[in-house]
This record gives structure tokens, sequence and C-alpha cells, in this order.
């Protein structure tokens, strides 16, 4: 028997209707009673992609008969992936990256029968105004409120998760780590110039109490209010010791007045008790020829000096349950540490605060070296004085922003479990008998 001859038989193997399993010569199905017939035969033909051919070269088989016929091209198959997970390309057919002469002509956007992109054919309703944020995945949809795109639903990176600055003396970088939803730190970093025109450099570190609500608001606040206030005091003579401790006074009225202002903490997390928004803060300056650093609360200041071979310190005492036990003899540092309550801490920043207690201290280096400032999130990978020397690169002293991303990717390789926020602040010192004959 031909083929033309043979009675046509459906080319489905399951009813289009009901999916039940259809036999060989079925013109309905038994169970749901689908017509069959009335499924479309399969195209005679299959869609084919133009492999153009480069200028200059011959077509193959150019002179030696007809060209070859078109096939459909297999998938790309990635370098290093399974194989036979995916055809792999036809050889010779080219897989160039962004702005190469591509081999394959592809149908240009709104070509007749090309389905439109969602990603760059937005909804017009969706079409960002002017002035609007633009979604960072599709360049195409607004985004609302919560931080997702209207016409994609991208969920957009948001701008504390991550974040650096540089100046030619200090340098920062915060990240929100590998556990938490946000970053609730923050910092500001800032040059000025004495009245004597000599510089003078300030690091300020804030933590947001994760227990408290709005952390995040409360840290921002902190260390914007604490900055500001150096700023201005610092150029008009005040002593930098006096200005760390009404800069801190000035940061913690800041938080105290998110409290009042309460409108935006139900919305913000509606589960969260509404307590007091609340951080800690840690500060160094550097001013003629001084390094005064300024605390409240478990963030800390280590020295790293430039020499390796002399030793590094740690600068500040935490206020927390476990430097209590230590400062009581009631434990040794290791044992209180290792307790769970080591981290609650007895002093912080914001309206519940039981009192407010800035903590100053002055120093006068007599050689040059690296100031750490950071918050927990750094310093719980690298507690001691010894192992925080141990984790700064050695170059951090002349590249303060390598050493601050190496000291976060430290963080981070360690689990990450914390925001983490350092910044470093390279201390000179003048050569001794400079300028003498």
């Amino acid at each position: 028997m031909n083929m033309s001859q043979k009675p046509q038989e459906t080319a489905l193997s399951r009813c289009p209707g009901c999916e039940e399993p259809l036999e060989p010569g079925d013109l309905f199905c038994g169970a749901c009673g689908y017509d069959l017939s009335a499924v479309p035969e399969p195209p005679q033909d299959r869609p084919t992609i133009a492999i153009a051919t480069p200028a200059g070269e011959p077509s193959p088989g150019a002179g030696s008969g007809p060209a070859p016929e078109a096939v459909e091209p297999a998938p790309w198959q990635a370098p290093g992936s399974t194989p036979g997970a995916e055809r792999s390309v036809p050889p010779g057919t080219r897989v160039d990256g962004p702005g190469a002469s591509g081999d394959f002509e592809l149908a240009a956007p709104g070509a007749a029968g090309a389905a439109p992109d969602p990603r760059t054919s937005p909804d017009p309703a969706l079409a960002p105004s002017a002035g609007t944020k633009v979604c960072v995945a599709c360049r195409a949809g607004r985004v609302d409120s919560d931080g997702y795109c209207e016409n994609c639903g991208h969920a957009q990176p948001r701008e504390r998760d991550h974040m650096e600055q540089e100046l030619e003396s200090v340098a920062a970088v915060s990240d929100r780590g590998l556990r938490h939803h946000r970053n609730e730190d923050a910092f500001a970093v800032s040059t000025t110039a004495l009245p004597d025109g000599s510089p003078a450099v300030v690091a300020i570190v804030c933590d947001g109490v994760s227990s408290a609500s709005r952390p995040d608001e409360a840290s921002a606040a902190a260390a914007y209010a604490a900055n500001e206030a150096l700023l201005e005091s610092l150029p008009r003579g005040t002593h930098p010791q006096q200005a760390m401790h009404e800069a801190i006074v000035a940061a913690a009225e800041s938080v105290n007045r998110l409290a009042q202002d309460p409108g935006q903490a139900q919305e913000h997390d509606p589960h969260r008790h509404q307590n007091a928004p609340a951080c800690t803060l840690v500060g160094a300056i550097m001013a003629s020829g001084l390094l005064v650093v300024g605390w409240v609360g478990d963030s800390r200041v280590y020295w790293v000096p430039e020499d390796r071979t002399t030793a590094p310190a740690r600068l500040t005492e935490d206020d927390s349950w476990a430097a209590q036990m230590v400062a009581a003899g009631l434990m040794n540092e290791a044992e209180a540490y290792a307790d769970e309550r080591a981290h609650a801490i007895t002093g912080w920043l914001g309206a519940d605060a039981y009192e407010l207690e800035p903590h100053t201290a002055s120093f006068k280096p007599d050689r040059p070296g690296l100031v750490v400032v950071c918050t927990d999130g750094l310093w719980n990978y690298a507690e001691s004085a010894a192992e925080m020397a141990a984790a700064v690169p050695e170059d951090a002293y002349e590249r303060p922003l390598h050493g601050a991303q190496v000291l976060v990717g430290h963080a981070l390789d360690g689990g990450g479990h914390d925001n983490v926020t350092v910044a470093l602040l390279p201390f000179a010192v003048p050569p001794q008998g400079a300028g003498s004959a």
C-alpha cells in the first residue's frame, strides 16, 4: 500500500480537549467526544533562520552545485554545560557578544509577526512619566512605592543594600549581608579644615537596633546629624573631643525625634512591635595629630599600625552585657562573649534609652597606622585586635577603599549574618625631627 493510500490518522497522542490517550485512527475522542478531524494539520515546513555569509567569503558549496538546504539551527549550548542537555551550535556558526556583527538575521522589533516584548513594550498606562523612577530591569516601567516595577514586576535593588564612598583620606563600605532583608547600618565620612587651615577627617558609623522599629531610619538620621554637627563645630575651633561629644548628643536628639513621628512606622513594617527607633554610633576624628573616638553601643574602633610588627589595639569598650560581666569580674572575656546574652546592648541612641552616656577618648599615635571604624557585623568575624589586624590587607594604608571592600568580604565569607559597615582612615605621623637642621 502506498503511503498516499493510507487512511488519515490523527497525529495526536492525546485529546486536545481532555488529555485522554488516543488510539491510531480515532476520529473522535472516546472520553469527551472531541472532533479530532478539526485539529489542524501540522505545518509541512519548519521555520528557518538564515545564516549570513560574511562579506568577502565564498558561500558554502559555491561553484560545486546547488546551495545546501536551510536547516533549523539547534539551540546553543553553553561551554561547560552538560553534554546532551542541548544540541550544540552548527559548526561555523558565530555566537558573538554585544556589538559584534551577528550571523543571524532576526526580525526587527515591531516587525510583522514578531511578538511584543513586555519588557520593552509596556502598557502605555504603566509608562513612567518625567521624573519618575524607572525599572532597572526593563528600563520601561515605573517603580511603585513598594519597590517593584509596575510593568515587569522586578524588585528594585535598594540604594542602601551596598554603599561605598571614598575621599582622599577616608573610605567606607556598607553591605546588607547575606541574611538580613535590608541594610540597617549607615555611615557618613567627610573632611573639613580647622581654623588654622589644617585638615580634619571624620568617619561616623551607625548600626540600627533590629528589635526596634525603623532601625534603618534611626541609623541614617544619627549618622547624618553627627556628621553635620562635626562639620559645623570643628571649623569653629571646638576641640575635637568636645566636638565628638556634642555630635553624639545631636545624633541622639535626631533619633529621638523619629519617635515623635510614628506615621510611617505601621506602614514600614506592620508586624513589628512599635518601640522607639534606636541605633548605636561610633565615630573617629583625625585632626592636629590627634585621634579622637566616640561611641554609644557596641560598634568599635581598632588601631592597626602600618608596621605590622607592632601590636594593634581596640580603642573602644562595648556597651553590652558581656562587657559588663567582664568589667565586674564575673566572667572572663571568652566566657562572656560565648554567652547567648553577650550582644545584648546596654547603651544606645533612642527615646527609650535609659540614659545617654556618650563615651569619648583621645589618642596621640607616635607612628602611622590605620583606624578601623566598624559595626559588629564585621568584628563578629574578627573580634580581637590581632584578628582584625590579620583581616586587614597589607596595602589598606595606601588603598583604604580596597581595604574596606576586603574587610566586608571577610565578613560575608564568614557567613554575613548581619549588616556589615566599615570605615578606614589612614593616620599619618610626620617623621621625627622633620624640619630640624
